[in-house]
């Protein structure tokens, strides 16, 4: 197997963008090969440079945040209202291929780094614009305010009414998936025409594309989705939470009957008839619940890992990040380099892999 972190070595992104979404789409490049140059306010830099957790150093000029989306860029410091530095990136966008930016469209036109400033300067430029809402919306799109807006907060949290924010910033992440792949297209455009392209994403956008089978059960069933806590409104039982005798805690995700049956033959569960069908089990759901709970309860971990996976029960065991961290696969994700804060960590954005022919 093989990394193709060497694809995109002839490509040239600039990076007028900051936080997450747009940063995680430079980084993407870079990690493919890609000259990636961010340009920063030459006061104070990417707002994350800030976001310290209270155990970093208050003295250093970058956070863990910051690290997590800008591995393997060259870093140039430009104020933008001056007219020199815009000269200085118009030459550098003369020799690139790609631009992203998350400047609000008016601004970028009163600074003239709009698509279409760019266009005059270089015709066959990528220019990849993110925003949150439109244009004319003067709501300032953090991605906590998109889980608000494109109804994740409200389905997210436990039954008993208290919402629950997503602890990672998804939303930006699923904006910047769909920027990539809007990117990608338009470099094959450009391939076959020789033609540049204009892309907008949107984070609400992006949010509402992500709500899936929420969204489907609404719009066939108008279901409306509540907080359920880990559960799921379509399949039981499947986020159903169990702590072992150990102290550890397991999800099951059973799908189908066939998983369902091994399950509780593998529980040596004898009262079946009320969760014959994935309806009974919704409808049972509680009592099916409190039968599995003391069934799985009298296990430890190894031995439920051992007993389900000879089984083929798909469950998942929680683990707290420390223990992620310390997995194999995790291990195989982190880059590591070095800046201005001494070594540093982060897990790839790209985990794909080429598979070589034989």
């Amino acid at each position: 197997m093989s990394f193709p972190n060497s694809i995109f070595k002839d490509l040239v992104v600039i990076e007028l963008a900051s936080v997450l979404a747009g940063p995680a789409v430079g980084m993407f490049f870079a990690e493919l090969g890609a000259r990636v140059i961010k340009i920063e306010p030459k006061n104070g830099g990417d707002v994350t440079r800030e976001w310290k957790l209270e155990s970093e150093d208050s003295s250093s000029k970058e956070s863990a945040y910051f690290h997590s989306v800008n591995y393997g860029k060259e870093h140039l410091f430009m104020d933008l209202e001056d007219p020199t530095d815009v000269h200085k990136l118009y030459g550098l966008v003369q020799t690139a291929d790609i631009v992203i930016s998350n400047f609000k469209l008016l601004s970028a036109k009163r600074l003239k780094i709009d698509h279409a400033s760019f266009f005059l300067i270089k015709n066959d430029i990528i220019y990849a614009e993110l925003l949150a809402f439109d244009h004319d919306s003067k709501k300032i799109g953090y991605d906590a305010v998109m889980q608000a807006e494109a109804g994740f907060l409200s389905m997210s949290g436990t039954k008993e009414g208290e919402l629950v924010k997503m602890p990672v910033a998804l939303i930006d992440l699923m904006a910047a998936h769909q920027m990539k792949e809007a990117i990608l297209i338009a470099l094959l455009k450009k391939e076959k025409t020789g033609e540049g392209s204009y892309i907008e994403v949107s984070l609400i956008d992006a949010g509402i594309a992500s709500l899936a089978n929420q969204a489907s059960n609404y719009l066939n069933a108008q279901h409306l989705p509540k907080p359920m806590g880990t559960l799921h409104p379509n399949i039981a039982p499947y986020g159903e939470l169990f702590t072992l005798k150990d102290g550890n805690t397991i999800l099951l995700s059973v799908g189908n009957d066939a998983q369902f049956e091994r399950l509780i033959q593998s529980l040596d569960l004898k009262e079946k008839d009320d969760f014959k069908t994935n309806v009974d089990r919704l409808t049972n759901r509680e009592k099916l619940y409190s039968l599995l709970k003391g069934k799985i309860a009298k296990h430890a971990l190894k031995e439920i890992q051992q007993l389900f996976e000879s089984n083929r029960i798909p469950y998942g065991h929680v683990k707290t990040m420390d223990q992620v961290m310390e997995y194999a696969r995790s291990q195989n994700l982190i880059l590591s380099s070095t800046s201005m804060g001494g070594d540093t960590e982060r897990v790839r954005t790209a985990v794909f892999k080429f598979i070589d022919l034989e």
